[in-house]
């Protein structure tokens, strides 16, 4: 064979090849993009250095190894209800274990902070006031959720659940404050918990309202407040209280001296936790009015219905003379006193009545009737 039919065979070969490529299903890439539905999850991600934004929104994988190269840098990434799997991924990157995944993930968690590691774990319980029109058995008045921060030396990843407590105004107001900012990743959890203490005073105000209308229509005889509407706000305050107090020892513990709370921000957490004080002692009592509303109500309600008894007992007491006399009257005997007397029947009647009517008289007098 000559050299010029084998160089032909190869081309042959070579073009046959690509062909058969062409026709082969493309090869399916590892999926480094986060699906659209995992994206929307990322409220933002940003990078800080010194107290200043750094321009962009990159990727948290991107920002979390600059900040690591950067002194005094750090990466906030903020995620609104993560799926499960983009969580792991993440808490994987930053080495969080599968516990600390398991606990951000969970909903319904009281206030807490906790060190894991080198990452420490605070859980804050969100609010918002529910507007409505009237106050009814049914209403709902206090929405709460849930955001979970872990801080770590080089970044922040803040999980929200649930429709109250939005941090996107918090990320805003502190990126206007560069000298707390600066003082890393601590800021930001000092700025969340000053706006969680914030809206805690201002749904305790709206809450007050509603305490105080109750307590104008408590005692009114016609067009008062149920005892169901009472146990409806109770039951709202309740779920606000779960969200208010256990916040306190985990505060106390940050502003602690032996805590790792950074000493430019030691102050800061201390006013916080005076307001949040401050907010305790109003939804304590608030739920003593409540309970002493509560109690009046059902009191008045007892009083309500035992007159009405009396007034029941005082008609069928006057209901029972003529009752009493017709009876007798229609036992038929043959011998009975003024029987047969043409006035017997204008006598009868007015017995009757003359006796209602003081039977009548004496149940006003005495307040029955």
């Amino acid at each position: 064979m000559s050299t010029t039919e084998v160089s032909t065979g190869k081309r042959f070969g070579r073009l046959i090849g690509r062909v058969l490529q062409r026709m082969q299903p493309p090869e399916r890439l590892p999926q480094l993009l986060p699906r659209p539905e995992e994206d929307a999850a990322v409220v933002d991600c940003a990078l800080y250095v010194r107290g200043a934004r750094q321009p962009g929104r990159p990727a948290f994988a991107d920002a979390y190894s600059a900040a690591r190269r950067r002194r005094g840098g750090f990466v906030w990434l903020g995620l609104f209800e993560p799926s499960w799997a983009q969580f792991t991924t993440i808490a994987e990157l930053v080495g969080v274990d599968e516990a600390t995944v398991d606990k951000t993930m969970a909903r319904d968690r009281r206030p807490a902070v906790e060190r894991r590691g080198d990452v420490t774990v605070l859980t804050l319980r969100t609010a918002r006031y529910v507007e409505h029109a009237e106050l009814t058995e049914t209403s709902e008045v206090v929405d709460t959720g849930a955001v979970t921060l872990l801080i770590g030396r080089h970044f922040v990843v803040s999980v929200r659940h649930g429709g109250a407590g939005a941090l996107s105004d918090v990320r805003e107001e502190l990126q206007q404050r560069p000298a707390v900012l600066a003082q890393g990743p601590w800021s930001v959890g000092f700025a969340v918990i000053e706006r969680m203490v914030e809206v805690y005073h201002d749904v305790a105000t709206r809450v007050e309202q509603d305490v105080e209308k109750l307590e104008e229509t408590a005692f009114l005889r016609h067009g008062g407040c149920d005892v169901q509407q009472i146990y409806q706000l109770k039951r709202e305050l309740v779920e606000f209280k779960r969200a208010v107090l256990p916040l306190q020892p985990p505060l106390r513990a940050m502003i602690a001296p032996t805590s790792d709370l950074p000493a430019g921000l030691r102050q800061y957490f201390e006013d916080v936790h005076g307001r949040l004080n401050q907010v305790v002692e109003r939804v304590a009592s608030y739920n003593e009015l409540l309970d002493s509303i509560l109690q009046a109500r059902l009191a008045q309600v007892g009083l309500d219905q035992n007159n009405d008894m009396r007034k029941i007992a005082a008609w069928a007491a006057i209901a029972a003379v003529p009752t009493a006399i017709a009876g007798i009257y229609g036992m038929n005997f043959e011998h009975m006193p003024e029987l047969r007397w043409q006035f017997g029947y204008g006598m009868a009647v007015g017995i009757m009545a003359t006796a209602m009517v003081v039977l009548h008289r004496l149940f006003r007098k005495s307040g029955w009737l």
